[in-house]
């Protein structure tokens, strides 16, 4: 860890996460934008995933008092920003991805959002496309009825300043949720290793009855899987598919897998066989085998995730999409905010 951190000064409000893995050529841009913030009560913690672009510390360089944390292995981001958020002192957590850059009045924004709306724990960003702020980059994530999840309005026109609302899970390339919470419902599940462990976790949110909200003010300008070699990577394909399938049979209640299930068969096989997937149609069914070889222990966390389960299955029918247009449109699903289960802090 840097030495300019000291356990005697008083906790900010915020703790920044930033798990940074090849993300050399981001990563400085990242944290330079963080230094802009018009808001500054705020820690930053840089995870190093043993990178071996060595890029955190001369980073953190840019903002006195970051922090770099050693990992000492490559953890993936769930395991990443797990070590950061036990480390992070902060009542709120921030998880901003190394090729995130906010607006200088990002965290301001979420910040505010959070005081107009005390029994909120989780917030999510209105994100851009780094290359063309023009074009959306997501406005929350979506789960749809098979299953699949996707940025809602990827790609689509960036509609500028929409009404808040709420939106079926963060992204965490953006987003800030209530730290204890966040420790209390385990972190992320660092079997996903990376993708879609968001995704789970805004499940898990739905499924103890507490609601995202999404920002539209706050807003950063997202490159996108900068250091994993894009979203048709090898490396992307293979553990989107398998950790798609986790997070159904992890989180959907009982009364919603005989629905469910086949939903996400039938789409799988579709999606998989369009002519431009079929290039990467070994490497997906790797990921579906993958998927169903490690069963056992995402049955194990099922039982204790369900077991945590305050909303219905209705509710969390109704917390997803069910029309096809949605999902092959990757539309924007934002829906009036409901009353959270959680009392005022």
């Amino acid at each position: 860890m840097n030495d300019t951190f000291s356990e005697d000064k008083a906790p900010p409000a915020l703790s920044v996460v930033i798990v940074a893995y090849n993300s050399g050529a981001t990563l400085g841009r990242c944290v330079a934008a963080l230094a802009a913030q018009t808001y500054a009560d705020f820690e930053l913690l840089i995870v190093d995933n043993a990178s071996p672009q060595r890029e955190a510390g001369p980073a953190a360089q840019a903002l006195p008092g970051a922090r770099v944390i050693e990992a000492g292995d490559n953890l993936g981001f769930a395991g990443g920003v797990n070590l950061g958020a036990r480390a992070a002192r902060g009542r709120w957590l921030v998880l901003l991805n190394p090729d995130a850059y906010p607006d200088p009045d990002w965290l301001e924004q979420l910040v505010t959002a959070s005081r107009r709306h005390p029994k909120v724990a989780s917030f999510t960003s209105r994100q851009v496309m780094a290359q063309d702020r023009s074009v959306l980059d997501g406005l929350g994530d979506v789960m749809s009825a098979p299953a699949i999840p996707y940025r809602g309005g990827y790609l689509s026109p960036d509609p500028g300043d929409s009404p808040e609302g709420e939106v079926f899970s963060p992204c965490g390339a953006a987003m800030m949720v209530d730290r204890a919470l966040f420790l209390r419902l385990g972190g992320l599940d660092e079997d996903f290793f990376c993708y879609c462990e968001d995704v789970d976790f805004g499940y898990r949110l739905q499924l103890v009855g507490e609601p995202t909200l999404l920002v539209p003010a706050a807003v950063v300008a997202h490159e996108g899987s900068a250091s994993s070699g894009g979203p048709k990577s090898e490396f992307a394909v293979f553990h989107g598919t398998r950790n798609r399938f986790w997070v159904l049979v992890k989180n959907t209640p009982l009364l919603l897998l005989p629905v469910i299930l086949p939903l996400h068969l039938l789409a799988f096989a579709v999606v998989s066989l369009r002519p431009q997937n079929r290039p990467l149609l070994e490497v997906t069914w790797r990921g579906f085998k993958a998927a169903l070889a490690g069963l056992g222990p995402i049955w194990t966390s099922r039982r204790r995730t369900q077991a945590q389960r305050r909303a219905s299955a209705l509710q969390i029918a109704r917390s997803m999409t069910w029309d096809p247009k949605d999902l092959s449109g990757r539309r924007a699903v934002i829906r009036p905010l409901r009353p959270s289960r959680r009392g005022a802090p």
